[in-house]
């Protein structure tokens, strides 16, 4: 059979329409660029809309509501407990994930950006083919070319993924039942995440670490809160443990450990790891190489070793975050319109477990091993007008600051809205000079009652250890 293409040509051609891809298509767009985008699904929005971020998050959004509504005392008035299937939990989060897409899509029609749905496949280096569904293939010729492809769950061979009880953190949101047990895999941030999610549902979970600690990269006082707090919600973490075998049947999942432990659930979940989506790209017809996660090297301006190729988001590795691939996908592009160009190496850490987590700047243990002397300041939530008032008492801020100049070191939360009080911090931070300094957080004015007025209390209670 044979099969015919259509040529187009283009100023930029970006791959993938999650975080990296969309924004560096419409800012190539806006800035007069004749500019195409190509998405293997169906729908725009890549893995972050419909298998990462937005749904993950939406789901915790209704499990944290149901565990408001089951442990407040003042429902109680009009019935008892409730308790929810996953699937219709689930169900919950579609609508957001259509408005998604719905206002995605608008994107690229507004800014008049073409839109290709199929593989992409290089040809050569200014020309991909994209295979669709149809017998017509597309060929896109570009001066510049952004890959912007994203990751995907890591699925070691020797374990069966096609079992209708073994999941990894793609497919557990097509889970049809709701088990009564769950083994997770893996104790970084999405296991962590998925490992509160489903003990709020009330399952019984195995988290199973292959480390020594959870998120050892998180201050060390965060970390231990996230482990006393998946504990109090019903998670055995186990922590120095990696898997021999894993094997499935009709009924569920049995884990062999290499420490001769055997651990049998209903389900099992593995979430353990992500490689780049570089496989299908046809990278051996240019020259470039993924590493052995599937990732692309990138210099300081997001350009692989071919200078008019770039490369943004997860599938250049760090820090892989939904946030950051924006950023990086902007700046890749700024750098092929010669504009004011930003290289993305500080982000604020956002982990969406129940309570959550964010912090930005560096962590005691980071600051002792560097031998810079530092200060704490702290503020529990507990002692908050705003957490008393909403319930949300678990949790604290804590600011870590220089006991001389007391110039921000680093900001720490856990606890409700923790994602969002950071950035208040990572502001001054940020400020150059003298204008980093513990002392606004003393001399500001904050609504009350706020959570954003833990930096008050904290701030004051550091400066009650400095002088």
């Amino acid at each position: 059979m044979v099969v015919h293409s259509s040529v187009h040509k283009y100023d930029v051609v970006v791959i993938g329409t999650g975080p990296a891809g969309e924004s560096a298509a419409i800012n190539a767009a806006k800035n007069g660029k004749r500019v195409a985008i190509i998405e293997k699904q169906a729908r725009v929005g890549g893995n972050c809309t419909h298998w990462g971020t937005i749904p993950s998050k939406a789901l915790r959004h209704q499990v944290r509501q149901i565990m408001s509504f089951n442990t407040n005392t003042m429902f109680r008035d009009i019935g008892e407990p409730r308790w929810f299937s996953f699937p219709k939990v689930r169900e919950r989060s579609r609508p957001t994930i259509d408005r998604q897409v719905a206002m995605r899509t608008n994107f690229y029609a507004r800014n008049r950006i073409d839109l290709y749905h199929g593989v992409a496949h290089f040809k050569d280096e200014n020309t991909l083919v994209v295979r669709g569904s149809s017998e017509k293939n597309e060929e896109l010729v570009a001066e510049e070319i952004i890959i912007a492809t994203g990751s995907r769950p890591y699925r070691p061979a020797d374990i069966d993924f096609h079992h209708p009880r073994i999941y990894c953190s793609d497919s557990i949101l097509g889970m049809g039942h709701t088990p009564r047990t769950l083994i997770i895999f893996g104790a970084g941030v999405i296991g962590c995440e998925y490992a509160s999610i489903f003990s709020g549902l009330g399952l019984k979970v195995d988290l199973i670490n292959n480390r020594g600690s959870l998120l050892s990269f998180l201050d060390d006082e965060i970390s231990d809160a996230l482990s006393y707090h998946l504990r109090k919600h019903g998670v055995l973490i186990r922590h120095n443990e990696d898997y021999e075998r894993v094997e499935g049947d009709d009924e569920g999942v049995t884990v062999y450990l290499k420490s001769g432990k055997r651990l049998r659930a209903d389900a099992f979940l593995w979430a353990n790891g992500r490689t780049g989506n570089t496989d299908e790209l046809g990278l051996e017809n240019i020259g470039l190489t993924a590493n052995g996660r599937g990732q692309l090297q990138v210099d300081e301006h997001y350009r692989t070793a071919i200078s008019h190729i770039y490369a943004a988001g997860d599938v250049i590795g760090w820090p892989s975050l939904a946030s950051a691939a924006y950023d990086q996908g902007l700046n890749a592009c700024n750098t092929l319109l010669d504009k004011k160009f930003r290289y993305i190496t500080e982000v604020p850490t956002g982990i969406y477990t129940i309570p959550e987590i964010s912090s930005f700047g560096r962590t005691e243990r980071e600051l002792t091993e560097a031998k810079v002397p530092y200060e704490v300041g702290h503020a529990f939530f507990k002692d908050t007008a705003r957490a008393q008032i909403t319930g949300d008492t678990v949790g604290m801020l804590k600011i870590l600051f220089d006991q001389s100049t007391l110039e921000i070191y680093g900001i720490h939360c856990f606890g409700d809205q923790a994602s969002e009080i950071v950035h208040i911090g990572q502001a001054i931070m940020q400020q150059e000079g003298a204008a980093n300094t513990l002392e606004y957080f003393v001399n500001t004015t904050f609504n009350y009652p706020t959570m954003a007025e833990a930096y008050r209390v904290a701030a004051q209670n550091g400066l009650n250890r400095v002088f």
